[in-house]
């Protein structure tokens, strides 16, 4: 018996998130489903990270125990033959026993992603969530330093969260734009842009990246200036922060051990 690490990535447009539900398609489900058709025996894979509905991911991890004579390595070229094109493995390799994806500790990064333009561009609509009016990156970017550093998260967090502690580290948020020439006349204020979230840290509450980005916005649009994100969290009310952003926005990057 030999345990496996995946590397996962998935467009969860038309998934239930990650974690098996009983009457909706997951990715957990597809993995356990196709795994064990493959290996022709039955598999329960653990993830890293449980993605919500919608949210995508570039580097999720999960493992699994098995008795296959797949070399590790190969496992990944193995498994995505009899995945859907949605899901792909993008790395596999053996670790030792006791590895846990959750438990171990680790650095996740996660990225979100919006549109800002007169009119959101078809082909990335799933991916991004779309904001008509001008945002400031600069002030986004400048608001989201202020989150870096150990915390408690509460007005992050959705509401009838329950864990032990609201306190989570922010290692790094950073904001940046990229202009798009072909909507040069899309914004009163210049071109269309792409604009990235992008949140790295030890640990995340239900919905925080999602509440993070929300509020960021909201500093974007000058609804709050940057300085206020300092209120919002010693506030620790979730009703102080902006609005939970759209799950199509939101990449889980990767994890790293």
């Amino acid at each position: 018996m030999k345990r496996i690490k995946l590397t996962v990535a998935y467009d969860g447009t038309r998934y239930c998130g990650w974690q098996i539900q009983p009457r909706d398609l997951t990715v957990e489900e597809v993995l356990n489903e196709k795994l064990s058709q493959l290996l022709k025996e039955e598999v329960r894979v653990t993830g890293a990270s449980r993605t919500d509905a919608g949210v995508h991911a570039l580097g999720n991890v999960a493992v699994f125990d098995t008795d296959s004579t797949i070399p590790p390595e190969r496992m990944c070229y193995a498994v995505n033959t009899v995945l859907p094109d949605d899901i792909r493995i993008m790395d596999s390799r053996e670790v030792a026993g006791d590895f846990h994806p959750r438990y171990c500790d680790s650095v996740k990064t996660y990225q979100y992603h919006i549109q800002n333009r007169r009119f959101p561009d078809p082909t990335k609509s799933r991916y991004a969530h779309h904001v008509t009016a001008p945002l400031n990156v600069a002030a986004m970017g400048q608001a989201g330093a202020l989150l870096t550093g150990t915390h408690d998260f509460s007005s992050f967090c959705a509401s009838g969260t329950q864990v032990k502690s609201m306190v989570r580290t922010v290692t790094d948020l950073k904001v940046w734009g990229s202009f798009d020439p072909v909507c040069i006349s899309d914004l009163p204020a210049g071109p269309g842009q792409d604009i990235v979230i992008e949140i790295r840290g030890t640990g995340f509450l239900y919905n925080m990246v999602r509440i993070i980005a929300g509020t960021l916005i909201k500093v974007g649009l000058g609804v709050y200036p940057p300085d206020h994100v300092r209120e919002i969290l010693e506030a620790r009310n979730r009703q102080a922060a902006g609005e939970t952003a759209p799950a199509r926005g939101l990449f889980l990057k990767e994890i790293l051990y």
